[in-house]
C-alpha cells in the first residue's frame, strides 16, 4: 500500500459512541458521575491511608499507589470521552492523541506490574511471615513502587514510537471511542502485519507474564492457608488477599478481551472499553472498602474525625518511612 501523503495528519476524527440525540444527556451525565466518584473514592483511600497510622503498611502503600493510577487512568480518558459525546465533531490533535496513547499504555502496564508487586507481598505476609519485616521493608516497596512506573514508561515509549513512527496518510479516522493502538494501526499506509504482531506479541507477554506470576503467587498462598489448622485464622488469611484477587479478575478479564482477540466492531468492544477504562477505576476503592475491616475502619474515623485528622503530623510518617 502507497502513502499518497507520507506527512502525519495535524488531527484525528474519533468514531466516538454511536448515539442519538436521546442517548447524549444521559452518556454525558454517566460520564461524569463516574468520573467524579471515581476522584472521590480513590481520594479518600489515599486519605484514610496516610492519615491512620495503623494502615502504614506496604499492603496499604501499594493500595495508595493504585488509587493514584485509577485516578490517572480514568483521567486521560474519561474527560476526551465525554467531550466527544458533546461535540458533533470528535476530533483529536494528532500530539493529544500520541499523548493518550503514551498515558493510558503507561498507566495500564504500570497496573499490570503494581497488581503483580502486590500478589508478592500477600505471598510473603502468608507464606513468609518471619521474614515479611526484612523482605519488604520500607526501601524495597520504594523501589518496587518506582519500578513498576518506570516499567510502564518503558514500556509505553516502546509502544509509542513504533505505533506514531508509522507513515499515514489522508484518512485519519479512528474507529473507536479514544486514540488506541489497534486503532491507529488500521490507519497505517504501509504493510504493518510484522509491527502490528510485535506489539501485539509484546503487550501480550507482559500481560500474560504479570497474570502468570500472580496465579502462581496465589496458587503458594492457596496452599499455605490450607495448612493453617483453625479455621479462624484461614479466613483472617484469606481475607486479607481477596480484595486484591477480586480487582486481579475485574482488571485482566476485559483487558484479555480487548488486546488478546480478534478486534470486532460490535456494540460489546464499546462496553468492553467503557468497562475497564471508567468503571473498573471506580470500583478498585469499593472493593477494597467493603472487604477490608481495617479500611472500613479507617474511613469511617476519616469521615467523624476528618478536620482534625487533615491536621495531625502523623500523615507524615507514611511518605518519611
Amino acid at each position: 500500500m502507497e502513502c499518497p501523503n507520507q506527512t502525519a495528519p495535524n488531527e484525528f476524527i474519533l468514531s466516538g459512541f454511536p448515539c442519538t440525540e436521546e442517548l447524549k444527556l444521559p452518556l454525558i451525565l454517566f460520564f461524569s458521575i463516574i468520573f467524579a466518584l471515581t476522584l472521590c473514592g480513590n481520594s479518600l483511600i489515599i486519605l484514610a491511608v496516610i492519615t491512620n497510622l495503623q494502615l502504614h503498611k506496604p499492603m496499604y502503600w501499594f493500595l495508595c499507589h493504585l488509587s493514584v493510577l485509577d485516578m490517572a487512568f480514568s483521567a486521560v480518558v474519561v474527560p476526551k470521552v465525554t467531550a466527544g459525546v458533546i461535540q458533533t465533531e470528535k476530533i483529536i490533535p494528532f500530539s493529544g492523541c500520541i499523548s493518550q496513547v503514551f498515558f493510558l499504555n503507561s498507566v495500564g502496564c504500570t497496573e499490570c506490574f503494581l497488581y503483580t508487586v502486590m500478589a508478592y507481598d500477600r505471598f510473603l505476609a502468608i507464606c513468609k511471615p518471619l521474614h515479611y519485616g526484612n523482605l519488604m521493608s520500607s526501601k524495597a516497596c520504594l523501589l518496587l513502587s518506582l519500578g513498576t512506573i518506570m516499567g510502564g514508561i518503558l514500556h509505553s515509549v516502546l509502544l509509542t514510537s513504533l505505533t506514531f513512527h508509522l507513515p499515514y496518510g489522508e484518512n485519519n479516522y479512528i474507529d473507536y471511542i479514544f486514540c488506541d493502538i489497534p486503532s491507529i494501526l488500521k490507519l497505517a499506509c504501509i504493510e504493518i502485519r510484522f509491527i502490528e504482531m510485535v506489539i501485539i506479541v509484546d503487550m501480550g507477554f507482559v500481560t500474560i507474564t504479570c497474570f502468570v506470576l500472580i496465579l502462581s503467587s496465589y496458587a503458594y498462598i492457596i496452599t499455605a492457608i490450607l495448612k493453617i489448622s483453625s479455621s479462624e485464622g484461614r479466613h483472617r488469611a484469606f481475607s486479607t488477599c481477596s480484595a486484591h484477587l477480586t480487582v486481579v479478575v475485574i482488571y485482566y478479564l476485559p483487558l484479555f478481551s480487548r488486546y488478546l482477540r480478534p478486534a470486532s466492531r460490535d456494540i460489546m468492544e464499546s462496553v468492553v472499553c467503557v468497562f475497564y477504562t471508567t468503571i473498573t477505576p471506580l470500583l478498585n476503592p469499593i472493593i477494597y472498602t467493603l472487604r477490608n475491616k481495617e479500611m472500613k475502619t479507617a474511613l469511617v474515623k476519616l469521615w467523624v474525625h476528618s478536620p482534625s485528622l487533615l491536621f495531625q503530623k502523623n500523615w507524615l510518617n507514611l511518605v518519611c518511612r
